[in-house]
């Protein structure tokens, strides 16, 4: 059997153009970039105009995955080599990856085979330091929180135990979910239970990638809640002034990041919100900046389109005015495999019935996107090990579903692979002028937005809440939080808020555990099940395998 190269060989051997050759491609010139060497660099805020409004957004999404992924980045790549392929012009725009599952289960979010973008390396480790720049704004507001209650003279008399507010740090490291801070007596400062979450759950992560411009950015961090005072007064991150400064670390990290395709077709990459536990999806400023210079832009929303495209559409576009024309959906012969209750360890052995018994779970996605009224396709992520039968059968189901589906190749055979796929997208979308409709109003109470999602988009029956979270919907009441969107926490892994639960389950009680604010951000987070914003290592990391040379040149990234 022919070897097939690594991701990480393929990208290695491409020969990238410089930065300024790709800008000139979305006519931005080259003197205004700023540059991070000469494959990377940063576009002004100042380019984004009112083309994006005329410009045709695609949005990539996918069934419930399996642990490894269905490769709606690949399949978000491959798609726009792909319309280039066919003389459309079209940018990709991303979400840039988070080290934690870089060193952790996935070993690199840049695509993957001949459907990439590079330089794969430094968008996989720091990229443009956009997520460290998250990193020390988030803690510069715990450093001033924990200053303040220590502080005698002018404090706010914030009650610590109502303080929530967390650092991060952009590494899953299970110890560091739950410590104690200000060790050490009366110079340690004030002894507290807190913990950390990773960079990519940080609320300036959501808020950075929901804000319009500095002036949204910085009244955006100054709506954080902080906690309360011991007379129950709520404090905000403005009354602590911490939001100047807070913006101006993020100065540079609010401009999006410019970089290519394999093919040298622009990407635009830019923050990173996880889709599970935030909105999983780029920032609003990237998408606008990438219809603002292209005909056609194409993005992905994390994992299936019960998590990232339904924030997607009910939470991004609801803020930006942005609409999606078409939907595509990813789905792979493994993953139907996996939902028809297959043994993981056993997907590349074929079987249709297995196939068949995970359909189900496919034809639920197809509705949800539906009940946004958006047209869509289905892309059969290609593997090796698939069966013609297998596909014919998930071709024919698609069509009794009066939706197409297309096999996708961009892995193996990157744009050309996609030609097929992007030539249906644009029909799609030229039937289509219309704008999707939201599943909820937001003035709707956050019970019946939660009962909305859970209902319709999840399979649930029912709603249920655990005592905290009665006691969270009063304090957001309190706060008049009541008409902000809903951005559930809950497992990628099923519809259902327990991830051992394949397929389409029906008929479950979502039970919320606690609900968190995001006031920054705009929206609240009920949170089901064990959910973490502070994830482990595997037993076997991908970091074990990652290592450099003594030229600088770097192995192990997937």
């Amino acid at each position: 059997m022919n070897h097939f190269p690594s991701d990480l060989e393929i990208a290695q051997k491409c020969k990238l153009k410089p930065i300024q050759e790709i800008s000139q491609r979305l006519n931005i010139p080259a003197d205004d970039l700023e540059l991070y060497g000469k494959y990377k660099a940063k576009i002004p805020l100042s380019y984004i105009n009112n083309k994006w409004k005329e410009n045709k957004l695609i949005l990539v999404t996918a069934m419930t995955p399996t642990p490894a992924g269905e490769g709606k980045t690949t399949t978000s790549i491959g798609l726009s080599e792909g319309l280039n392929k066919i003389g459309k012009q079209s940018t990709v725009v991303l979400r840039e990856p988070s080290l934690g599952p870089v060193f952790g289960m996935k070993g690199g979010a840049a695509g993957g085979g001949y459907a990439q973008v590079v330089p794969m390396e430094d968008i996989n480790l720091h990229f443009t330091g956009d997520f460290a720049a998250i990193e020390k704004a988030n803690n510069l507001l715990a450093a001033l929180i924990d200053n303040n209650i220590q502080n005698t003279h002018n404090n706010l008399n914030i009650d610590p135990r109502t303080v929530e507010w967390k650092r991060v740090m952009d590494m899953n490291d299970r110890a560091l979910r739950n410590i104690v801070s200000g060790l050490g007596g009366k110079p340690g400062g004030h002894m507290r239970e807190t913990g950390f979450n990773i960079t990519a759950a940080s609320e300036v992560m959501a808020i950075l990638c929901l804000a319009e411009n500095m002036a949204d950015l910085k009244d955006k961090l100054g709506n954080i809640y902080v906690g309360d005072t011991f007379k129950g007064e709520a404090i905000f991150a403005r009354d602590l002034k911490a939001h100047g400064a807070m913006a101006a670390l993020l100065k540079d990290a609010i401009m999006p990041n410019l970089v290519q395709t394999l093919e040298g077709n622009p990407a635009i990459i830019h923050g990173g919100p996880f889709a599970n536990i935030a909105q999983g999806t780029n920032s609003v400023i990237a998408t606008k900046m990438g219809l603002s210079h292209s005909e056609y832009v194409v993005t992905e929303a994390g994992f299936g389109a019960d998590l990232g495209a339904e924030k997607f559409l009910n939470i991004k576009c609801g803020y930006s005015g942005l609409s999606p024309r078409c939907v595509v959906i990813v789905a792979t012969i493994r993953a139907l495999k996996f939902h028809g209750q297959k043994p993981l360890a056993d997907l590349k052995q074929p079987d249709l019935a297995a196939v068949e018994r995970g359909l189900p779970n496919l034809g639920k996605h197809i509705e949800n996107m539906r009940t946004f009224q958006l047209p869509g396709l289905v892309a059969i992520n290609a593997f090796p090990t698939d069966t013609p039968e297998e596909i014919d059968a998930v071709i024919s189901y698609c069509s009794s579903l009066g939706i197409s589906a297309t096999v996708y190749e961009g892995h193996a055979k990157g744009g050309q692979g996609a030609v097929e796929l992007a030539e249906k997208v644009v029909k799609v979308i030229e039937k289509n002028t219309g704008e999707y409709k939201p599943l909820y109003d937001w003035n709707d109470s956050i019970t019946d937005k939660i009962e909305k999602i859970a209902t319709k988009i999840y399979g649930a029956s029912k709603v249920e809440y655990l005592p905290k979270a009665k006691q969270n919907l009063k304090r957001i009441e309190r706060l008049g939080l009541n008409n902000k969107p809903v951005c559930i926490a809950k497992t990628q892994n099923s519809l259902s808020d327990d991830p051992k639960w394949l397929g389409r389950p029906e008929n479950f009680t979502l039970t919320v555990r606690e609900l968190e604010i995001s006031a920054g951000a705009g929206f609240v987070i009920p949170i089901t099940g064990n959910m973490l914003r502070m994830p482990g290592l595997p037993n076997v990391p991908s970091a074990e395998a990652i290592d450099i040379d003594d030229q600088g040149k770097i192995t192990g990234i997937s």
